[in-house]
């Protein structure tokens, strides 16, 4: 194990402490023990309810030692989003910042922080050899996290993963296609309760033996300051994080010397902006695809051969993929657009207590993933979207990203996204939410001008939004469901031939 191999090399560090892998042993040995002191056994939901740092990764690998089941949850979630994720889950013991322990109704609260009253202090726990020693018998195939869906499209739905999957993934995508090894000193910005990142910022450095600087949230210039002086050789991130990195470079010249690859995931990334982003900084951005169910990576794009920009690249090696018409088995020929559905060691056990929704999405083996995709004659795939997402104006099929792409070159625009308006005629319109270039103003007919130039008259948005900000998901998925909620109660028609 990694103790053994280099016990004193730096494991994981955020801005306050540092532990190196002997420590990192020692300290979550201790915590697995004292969970099962009291009372946690083989099976039991444990939460982990914390912002991003050091804490956040010894929780997970404490809760999986103590042979039970991490839940991870977003600080960000509202109360009743928590309150659900709790419940549905069953856990009854948490790890709990300071500041939001109070938020949970449970028997057992470890904070991280100042504990009050009688709660058990993390650190205290951490310095002190427990009663019991750590179990250390979580197999590789039983359920080890239950990680919540985003809720983008409904109610968040319990994922149940495996350490197997997971590992898999780091086997057959990170190590192999990106070169992620111990040589290796990456900087995580990605919320630690998402799947991406318990993937490439909790388990592949374990599994690699790699150091890591975990930030407690993103910010480009903090990001832009380490990548210059802390020796970082691998920067995971999700589009939004390069978009705004960018913007923050503006003309200087990046001068991270020792960065050798970004990779991004989580949400679909222009080609326009994994362009720009290597000629700015003249660093390889790769483009994948994950999913929360396939314990994440699907495809990945290569650093060497071919990549087609706007592509996630090619299925990773072992990970069997489809294109199918939606609703039923039949393939579609290259160019032809359908539902993308996954095969292989990384698919979900299934949603936790939702036998039917899990009959749903796993079928025959294959998982289905609802997301609309289209691959070229050498297999690069491009993910156009959601399935439900689509936009359908009178008969005529619309994907948003695909208006997206267009709007986000304008330009006065900085961020955007478009959702489907009910139409009492042509049964949608496409409207655009539009953040505005800072000290630029967005002139809406200018902007349909623009999209004229470049796109079908029935795919210019009939109405078009200026805000201040594009609500999305910890991966960087744009909640449409709360732009739609942002409309007006009553629209005008959409003008003849938009």
């Amino acid at each position: 194990m990694a103790a053994e191999r280099h016990p004193d090399k730096l494991a994981f560090r955020d801005d306050n402490r540092a532990v190196s892998y002997a420590q990192l042993s020692q300290r979550t040995g201790r915590l697995a023990g004292h969970l099962r002191s009291l009372g946690v056994q083989a099976g039991d939901r444990v939460a982990i309810y914390l912002k991003n740092g050091v804490a956040h990764v010894e929780s997970y690998f404490a809760i999986a030692r103590a042979g039970a089941i991490g839940v991870p949850i977003n600080i960000q979630a509202a109360p009743a989003e928590v309150e659900h994720m709790v419940s549905d889950s069953g856990a009854r013991i948490a790890v709990a910042d300071a500041e939001h322990a109070d938020r949970l109704e449970l028997e057992q609260v470890i904070t991280v922080g100042e504990a009050d009253g009688d709660g058990l202090d993390f650190d205290v726990l951490m310095m002190n050899d427990p009663d019991e020693p750590s179990p250390d018998t979580l197999g590789l195939y039983d359920p080890a996290w239950i990680l919540y869906t985003s809720g983008t499209t409904g109610r968040p739905k319990g994922v149940v993963l495996t350490q197997h999957g997971f590992l898999w993934v780091v086997a057959a995508c990170w190590v192999p296609i990106v070169g992620y090894g111990p040589h290796d000193y990456a900087l995580s910005p990605l919320p630690l309760f998402h799947s991406y990142a318990l993937n490439v910022s909790v388990l592949a450095p374990l599994a690699t033996g790699a150091s890591e600087y975990v930030m407690e949230r993103y910010s480009p210039g903090e990001c832009l300051r380490l990548l210059r002086t802390e020796g970082i050789t691998f920067f995971p991130g999700v589009p939004t994080m390069f978009h705004y990195l960018l913007h923050e470079l503006g003309d200087e010249e990046l001068r991270a010397e020792t960065l050798r690859v970004c990779v991004s995931a989580g949400a679909i990334m222009p080609a326009m902006l994994n362009e720009d982003f290597e000629r700015a900084t003249s660093v390889t951005l790769l483009d994948g695809y994950g999913i929360t169910e396939t314990s994440t990576m699907v495809t990945q794009s290569w650093p060497t051969g071919a990549r087609p920009m706007g592509s996630c690249g090619l299925p990773v090696p072992g990970s069997a993929v489809r294109i199918v018409e939606p609703g039923s088995d039949r393939d579609v020929a290259p160019g032809e657009r359908g539902e993308l559905i996954v095969r292989g060691p990384h698919v979900m056990l299934g949603y936790h207590a939702r036998e039917k929704e899990t009959a749903e999405a796993l079928r025959n083996g294959w998982y289905h993933t609802g997301d609309e995709a289209i691959s070229d004659e050498n297999g690069y795939l491009t993910i156009t979207g959601r399935i439900k997402e689509l936009i359908i104006r009178g008969g005529e099929n619309i994907a948003p990203f695909e208006v997206e792409q267009v709007v986000s070159q304008h330009k006065a625009i900085f961020d955007c996204a478009v959702v489907g308006r009910p139409h009492a005629e042509l049964g949608e319109v496409p409207v655009l939410f539009a953040v505005p270039v800072q000290g630029e103003e967005i002139d809406p007919e200018d902007v349909r001008r623009f999209c004229h130039e470049q796109l079908s008259s029935f795919k210019v948005p009939a109405e078009i939004h200026v805000v201040d900000d594009i609500p999305k998901t910890g991966s960087g998925k744009i909640k449409r469901h709360e732009l739609a909620e942002r409309l007006p109660t009553s629209a005008p028609p959409a003008q003849s031939g938009s």
